[in-house]
Parts: C-alpha cells; structure tokens; sequence
C-alpha cells in the first residue's frame, strides 16, 4: 500500500495486447503486517494456506467455466458453491462444510420503472478467505471494493466477519429498494392530491406488484440469515462473526419489516385515491343537485306562465 492510503496493483499483461488478463476476476489479499496487493490474474492467487492477518477476496463476475473451476481447483472451493454458480439456481441457500461454508443469496438490482430484477450472488467463506461469485453487476461489491481497499487493517478481520459484512451490504440493496419504492409513493400520492386521478389507478396496480416482488425476493432469506444465526451452525467460529451475524440477523428483520410496510403505503395510497375519487364524486353531484333544482325552478315558472287563464 502506498504512503496515501492507495493500494498499489499487480497487473497482469496480457504478452501480445499488453492489456489486462482477467477481466472476470478482482481479487484483492489484504494483509495487516505488511502492504495490501491487488490480484489481477488467476495464477497470481495463493494456491496454498494463507497466515494469519492475511485475508484473500475474490470476486468472480461472470467468469468462464474453465476459468471458473480452474480458480475452484487451486483454492480448495466447495464443488456445491461451483455448480450452484453455473447454474440457474436462485433460491437463497446455505451450506455448512466443516472447514468452510457457502451460500447464494438474491440481491435487487435497479429495472426500469419498479421491477426491482434479481440478481443471484453466491458467497464462499473458508480459512482467511472469501469468494464471491456473480453473473450480473452488482452496484454494493463494487462500492464495498473501492471503501475496503483504501484500508489496511483488513487482513486483521476474519472470514466469517467479513462475509457477515457483504451480507449487510447485500441487504442494503434491499433498503435502497425500498427508498425508491417509497419515493415513487409520494410521487403518487402528490399526483392524487392535485387532482391527476387518470393514471393513478394502473400506477397503483404497478406498485402493488413491485411491493409484492420485494417480499417474495426477500422472504426466503430466512433460511440463510437464521442460518447463519444458529449456535450449532458453526460452533467453532470465533465470538466476533457469531456477533455479527446475530446482527445481520437483526438487520433482516428491519428490511423484512420495511418491506411488509411497504404493501402497506400501497393500501394508505389507495384509500387516499378513493377518498379523493368519493370527494370529486360528491362534487359532482353536488352541482348536478343546484342545476337539477335550478332546471326544476324554471319549469315551474314556465309552465305557470304558460298557463291559459285570467291574471
């Protein structure tokens, strides 16, 4: 690591193109004695045990099947995780294999309008290393990357912990969802208010199934989050990660509440455009009484003066 913070790459040339190797892999070994190394080709990996204050992340987007399992190979990862990263599998899932664990989890990735896509993510956390395995861009890794690799002390924290920490990046998308479902809420709620009552209708079709998209994203969570919580599931991990993960738990929790209230904001929404449909209703009707009355009034008065007697 260089004197301002940076971490200093080791680039990988490609001979013939002098461009980058590896497109597909970010890895990046953080080491609390000694200065951090960003990894840009797959051989450049440690193929054997990392010491203590070293921590190794790689993170693998949309990475070939050779390049895949050839990375598997050298860094002992668990054949589930692989195959569940080739697959088309996206039910979230969690897997304890004695040295290691792995599990695949769904974050919300921006669509347009309220979709609210999915994007699966399967995570590896073995010995002072952790690997991370996506076919899709995933807005919260490249973030948590560029924060952790302007720090040093890293390689100080364990596996677990630092997986317990892209969990809870992981959940941020779905707080960040809710924000924007949220948004798009007031924005219809502003509309109804002034009187644009012609498109709030499909508008709140819309946000009914994106609220109920949320919910059957996030929901199978559980499985995964009380998981993680278990005291049997890793029993032999150190005191910090199961606190972490007790806090994960937690945060869960608080995005599961948000997004149930979420469903919620729709129903408020739609008594709000029902209120306003029965007031413009009222008014109407309203001013067909006074012009019923006043048609009524003058033909009476017409049909007096259009009588034929004496005055």
């Amino acid at each position: 690591m260089s004197g301002d913070g940076e971490v200093e790459p080791v680039l990988a040339q490609d001979p013939a193109t002098g461009q980058p190797q590896a497109q597909w892999m970010r890895a990046i070994l953080f080491d609390a004695s000694a200065d951090d190394r960003v990894l840009c080709d797959p051989a450049e990996l440690p193929s054997a045990e990392l010491a203590d204050g070293q921590l190794l992340w790689v993170d693998l987007h949309d990475a070939p099947e050779s390049g895949l399992r050839s990375i598997a190979q050298r860094l002992h990862l668990p054949g589930g995780a692989v195959e569940s990263a080739l697959g088309n599998e996206t039910n979230p899932a969690l897997y304890n294999c004695g040295t290691c664990f792995w599990l695949r989890v769904v974050a919300a990735r921006d669509a347009p309008g309220l979709e609210f896509a999915g994007a699966t993510l399967t995570l590896v956390s073995g010995r002072n290393l952790v690997v991370t395995l996506h076919d899709q861009p995933l807005a919260f890794i490249d973030a948590l990357r560029e924060r952790e690799s302007a720090q040093g002390d890293i390689g100080a924290l364990g596996a677990a912990s630092f997986a317990a920490s892209l969990l809870d990046w992981h959940l941020s998308s779905y707080f960040d969802a809710v924000s924007r479902f949220e948004m798009a809420v007031e924005r219809l709620e502003v509309d109804i208010l002034r009187g644009r009552q012609a498109p709030c209708l499909d508008e709140l079709r819309n946000l009914r199934k994106a609220a109920s998209r949320l919910r059957r994203m996030l929901a199978p969570h559980r499985v995964v989050f009380a998981g993680l919580a278990r005291p049997d599931f890793r029993p032999g991990e150190e005191e910090a990660a199961n606190t972490h993960f007790l806090s994960l738990e937690r945060t869960y929790e608080r995005a599961m509440d948000m997004v149930e209230n979420a469903r919620d904001l729709v129903v408020g929404s739609f008594e709000l455009f029902s209120s306003q449909t029965a007031l413009v209703t009222n008014e109407s009707m309203r001013t067909l009484t006074f012009a019923t009355v006043v048609i009524g009034l003058l033909a009476v008065i017409a049909g007096v003066l259009g009588m034929n007697f004496q005055t």
